[in-house]
């Protein structure tokens, strides 16, 4: 059986590149997704960029990092992202934006496949990498300046390498919950420094696309400067899975320059829902049919507007990893086994994912596009959808 992640669907080739501005635990740090120029034999990037990647996902697991490691490397250390790395940019008019938002315990890399689709159909996505002050993702580095000879470190892999001589790499690791700790507090602190990361991440675009000189803590090949006035910055997205769900929601309220959101089966816990009332962007909810429950839903179903859009799906057969791109890197047995693969074929549920987020973009992010050719699923009317959700809500709960 061939393992891979699904490469893009759309006119164009995509390429990406490692964005990082400001070298401190306060910097931003992106994989960034952009409709290339097309070119012989591309360098595709390793799927998981280095082996503290392996370190941080046995940590979240609760596995050894050892023994782990060993078997996310036969598993994963050959799986390549379907993007050439630091191509080209395609200039051609101005593309909406996305910014995309992962989950609990993962990192900028593994939600390749979306972010690939949506660049090939001529979106630029900038995937963020969560950071150490957030610690919900696995595994994440910053840097600091080097001071004593002869003890600095090596750069973990040939993409992290940064710039300046005199910056060591820090790795931060993700942070459990404490026994007896009171989980919301924490979640809910994270939630609100996530939307603050996903807003300088926008802010970064904005500078790209007006021509200010952005400098790349990282060594890179990719010349930012092509990007210039090449955004349609009144068309922008906030994507995200799970926590990265409750993010786009958390985003939605903070910043008007966000125009809809689209939360993939979202964990509604971290957000506080004195702030559901200022959500006055439309949502699409793609949830999965596994992954959700009567709590999560009626927190959901609070954010139901008369004047403001509010869409809900769920994709037969899924489950909550249906949407990161592990649900395509292992075979049925070990995919049902780890609940990383559903009863559903994966791509028929990214694709289903997949056509209605553009549907939805293309309605309100008012573009002339083709994607309304899906609009039907935006209402779950396909034979692998249904419409809303598959959970019963007592009618004393709403």
């Amino acid at each position: 059986m061939v393992i891979f992640i699904p490469p893009g669907k759309g006119p164009h080739k995509v390429g990406c590149t490692d964005l990082m501005v400001g070298y401190t635990i306060h910097g931003t740090f992106l994989r960034l997704y952009y409709p290339c120029q097309a070119s012989e034999n591309p360098h595709l990037p390793d799927w998981v960029p280095c082996r503290e990647y392996f370190n941080g996902l046995a940590d979240f697991m609760k596995m050894n990092r050892a023994l782990s490691e060993r078997i996310f490397n036969y598993l994963f250390g050959s799986c390549k992202i379907p993007a050439a790395w630091n191509a080209s940019f395609k200039p051609d008019g101005k593309y909406p934006v996305i910014i995309f938002s992962h989950g609990l315990g993962a990192f900028r890399t593994l939600y390749s496949a979306i972010c690939v689709e949506l660049a090939s159909q001529g979106f630029i996505v900038a995937a963020v990498e969560h950071r150490c002050l957030d610690e919900s993702a696995s595994a994440t580095f910053y840097f600091r300046e080097h001071t004593e000879t002869g003890t600095k470190k090596h750069p973990s892999c040939d993409i992290a390498k940064p710039v300046s001589d005199n910056l060591e790499e820090v790795w931060m690791y993700y942070r459990p919950l404490k026994p007896d700790e009171n989980e919301f507090p924490l979640r809910n602190k994270q939630v609100k420094h996530r939307a603050e990361e996903c807003i300088r991440a926008l802010d970064i675009l904005f500078d790209i696309n007006s021509g200010k000189s952005v400098e790349n803590v990282l060594q890179c090949d990719f010349d930012l400067s092509t990007m210039e006035n090449s955004m349609d910055l009144c068309r922008i997205a906030i994507m995200g899975h799970s926590f990265g769900g409750a993010t786009v929601i958390e985003c939605l309220c903070k910043d008007v320059k966000f125009k809809c959101g689209v939360a993939l089966d979202t964990w509604m816990l971290p957000l506080d829902e004195e702030i559901f009332p200022g959500v006055k962007e439309p949502i699409f909810f793609i949830n999965s049919e596994k992954f959700q429950w009567i709590g999560n839903i009626i927190r959901m179903k609070k954010l139901d507007s008369a004047i403001f859009p509010r869409k809900m799906i769920t994709i037969k057969g899924s489950v909550h990893q249906s949407f990161p791109d592990f649900t395509f890197l292992t075979g049925n047995w070990i995919g049902r086994l780890m609940k990383l693969k559903g009863e559903i074929d994966p791509h028929i549920a990214l694709d289903l994912s997949n056509k209605a987020t553009l549907a939805f973009l293309q309605r309100h992010l008012n573009m002339d596009r083709d994607f309304n050719q899906w609009d039907p699923l935006i209402d779950g009317k396909d034979d692998n959808l249904i419409p809303g959700t598959n959970i019963t809500i007592p009618q004393s709960s709403i």
